[in-house]
């Protein structure tokens, strides 16, 4: 009988530090929003030079429902304006301009604004962006209308990879 007892004990026990890890993990990382049928995960953004007017915002959104919806800007009291830009290669440049329409995300699909690709950008910053920040700001979508969120301030290491320069380079136009 103490056997059983020590096995249930061990049983119970391993199950509770699997299941305490599993909150741990996605609890310490969870940073995600939610509007309608709309997810909004880990929005964050780079650490900026003191002289940088721009800066880059990346997050994917989850469409969960059964209609598209669009990103169609946002706002946010460390910019003056935030536009969604996409990026393109122009004469050998890789450049970023603003998308009039926004970014349609559809039923059931996930879309990723990151580095070198689709983005949020945040114009005219109050002061600079310094690793470890949160900034707010909110996100106005077609159908779901605005939600709040926040940006993370930090590193991306594999950023660095997507041939794309930072954000200084790339905002040559505004």
């Amino acid at each position: 009988m103490t056997t059983i007892v020590r096995d249930i004990f061990v049983f119970v026990t391993a199950a509770i530090f699997v299941a305490a890890s599993v909150l741990i993990a996605t609890g310490a990382g969870a940073h995600e929003f939610k509007v309608g049928t709309l997810d909004i995960g880990h929005p964050w953004s780079r650490p900026t030079p003191k002289d940088a007017n721009v800066a880059g915002g990346y997050l994917t959104i989850t469409n969960k429902g059964k209609t598209a919806d669009r990103l169609i800007g946002g706002e946010s009291p460390a910019a003056s304006q935030i536009e969604v830009h996409e990026v393109v290669d122009v004469d050998g440049m890789t450049k970023t301009r603003p998308l009039a329409n926004g970014i349609e995300i559809k039923p059931g699909k996930t879309i990723e604004l990151k580095p070198g690709a689709l983005r949020i950008v945040l114009l005219g910053l109050k002061e600079p962006f310094q690793l470890g920040q949160k900034i707010k700001g909110t996100l106005v979508f077609e159908k779901a209308g605005p939600v709040e969120i926040v940006y993370n301030v930090e590193e991306n290491a594999g950023a660095a990879v997507s041939g794309v320069a930072g954000a200084s380079a790339q905002h040559k136009h505004h």
